[in-house]
């Protein structure tokens, strides 16, 4: 599958970039960083599994919407990788991994912390307005992917807006929300 490969292709730039202590424009970074996240391929691999080949086999069109990575796979890519370098870019850094959107729009700009984080959500926002553009034009996937597309994305949100939970967790309201969820029973009126 060409996702792996592109996939592949990411990790080597990134490593590039470590080594020749190259910071990326801001444009290049989330030019490439919704492929690095990996949500491309496991989206395709989503999709591939949503689908019954037997009695709906797959479709050309739909093969090359999965290959030129359609806006059903690109957006709630890019909201994963944003959302990802809002909650932990800052311990990712520490422990030495490469600048995220945050630290390079710091770098690009000059901007303050706070106002490279409201950049960056302002980023999810519009990648937001494009994913939901995207579910509302007819596309040549099934409609079990496109709630599991979309649900990457809001999952991602979930997940990341306390740190990543196990990376960093900030006052343990990731660790709070699983055990409300999966441990805690829930209370009868």
């Amino acid at each position: 599958m060409l996702q792996w490969q592109d996939l592949i292709h990411c990790f080597v730039k990134e490593v590039n970039w470590a080594h020749g202590g190259v910071i990326p424009t801001m444009e290049e970074y989330v030019n490439h960083a919704w492929t690095s996240v990996s949500a491309p391929v496991l989206l395709t691999h989503a999709y591939l599994l949503s689908t019954n080949p037997l009695s709906n086999p797959i479709t050309q069109e739909e093969l090359d919407s999965l290959e030129n990575y359609h806006d059903l796979i690109k957006w709630p890519s890019l909201i994963v990788r944003l959302a990802d370098d809002l909650g932990t870019s800052w311990d990712e850094v520490e422990r030495g991994d490469n600048p995220k959107s945050i630290q390079i729009y710091m770098h690009e700009i000059g901007a303050s912390a706070e106002d490279a984080r409201d950049h960056v959500k302002q980023l999810i926002s519009e990648a937001w307005k494009k994913l939901n553009e995207a579910r509302l034009v007819d596309s040549p996937f099934n409609r079990i992917f496109l709630e599991i597309a979309t649900n990457l994305a809001r999952v991602s949100q979930f997940t990341y807006q306390h740190g990543d939970g196990h990376g960093h967790d900030v006052g343990g309201k990731n660790k709070e929300c699983v055990s409300l969820l999966l441990v805690e029973p829930i209370s009868h009126p």
